[in-house]
């Protein structure tokens, strides 16, 4: 049995990046080609967490991969009420798939589960952890509009419990970029994580803000996160954040023509609906681009000489 497993975006170097964007590029203009390369594989998903994008993506990669899925369903329908440790319940779901995608509001769970499975490990999401396929379709998206070197990128937000924040930023540190984090003092990037990138980028590239404005006019990509309330312990806490930051027309009026604005979705109100229809919006298209980054994912992790390179390096799991 196999036992590659995909926990955090630490885990990939640039040429692994390289490697998985180029593939899905391919496999995006014409995804017929491998349609039934993995026929009689199943992909177990095993989802703790409400999920749209992640969860139907994966469902959809698998499928014109010419394999299947079983799908856990929903935790109250699940053996979890009852009790269930998730080490037994990844156990159990191994006898049935040739890998499996986790998602669970517990950061570290996904490391956890992986020691107990020997088939590939695919995390979509711990708690406030990481997300690292949502950083491939993330990157894979920055490069279609904006190329990732000599990159200058907004992210705003909850950079404090935004798991897509963590991956991508540990992601653009493999390429020449200029990261700058906006958001309120309450909700910035975790400290351990900016030690992380100034050891990574050796101090440069890495700026934090409380306003938009300060460095809009400079940015290739802004990258705009929800404020995600469910990850507060206290409701007044969230309160005094919520729709604090949100862009719309006259916001962007002080942006480049050229600027690419994206969201991991689900948005709330940080994005106005009429930037929907401006050659700025992209968050549409990143969705899109989930299906073709993890057909390519899939296909390296289960493919016959091993992770193709995928893993490797400073979080080898």
């Amino acid at each position: 049995m196999r036992h590659d497993h995909l926990i955090t975006s630490k885990q990939l170097s640039r040429a692994n990046i390289e490697t998985i964007l180029d593939y899905a590029a391919e496999l995006d203009a014409d995804p017929s080609a491998v349609s039934d390369r993995h026929a009689g594989t199943v992909l177990g998903l095993l989802f703790f967490e409400p999920s749209t994008r992640t969860k139907m993506s994966f469902e959809t990669a698998m499928k014109r991969l010419g394999g299947d899925v079983v799908d856990m369903g929903s935790v109250e329908s699940s053996s979890v009420t009852k009790g269930e440790t998730l080490a037994d319940t990844v156990r159990v779901i191994e006898g049935y798939a040739d890998a499996l995608v986790l998602r669970h509001p517990k950061q570290g769970s996904a490391t956890m589960a992986s020691e107990f499975v020997d088939v590939p490990l695919v995390n979509a999401g711990d708690g406030a952890g990481h997300h690292p396929t949502q950083t491939m379709l993330d990157l894979y998206t920055i490069r279609e509009n904006a190329g990732l070197d000599d990159l200058t990128i907004g992210i705003m937000g909850d950079l404090k419990y935004g798991r897509t924040v963590h991956s991508l930023a540990y992601a653009l540190t493999n390429f020449d970029t200029r990261q700058h984090f906006i958001s309120p003092e309450s909700l910035q990037l975790p400290r351990e994580v900016v030690y992380d990138l100034h050891q990574q980028q050796d101090g440069t590239g890495i700026r934090e803000h409380e306003s938009l404005e300060d460095v809009l006019p400079s940015l290739d990509v802004l990258y705009v996160t929800r404020i995600q309330r469910e990850r507060f312990p206290d409701e007044n806490e969230y309160q005094k954040v919520a729709g604090e930051y949100q862009i719309d027309a006259a916001t962007l009026e002080a942006a480049s023509d050229d600027l690419t604005v994206m969201h991991p979705l689900p948005r709330v109100d940080e994005i106005a609906p009429e930037i929907d229809e401006t050659d700025h919006a992209a968050y549409f298209e990143q969705a899109h681009n989930g299906v073709p980054v993890r057909m390519a994912l899939l296909d390296l992790l289960l493919s016959d000489d091993g992770d193709a390179g995928l893993t490797g390096g400073d979080g080898d799991e």
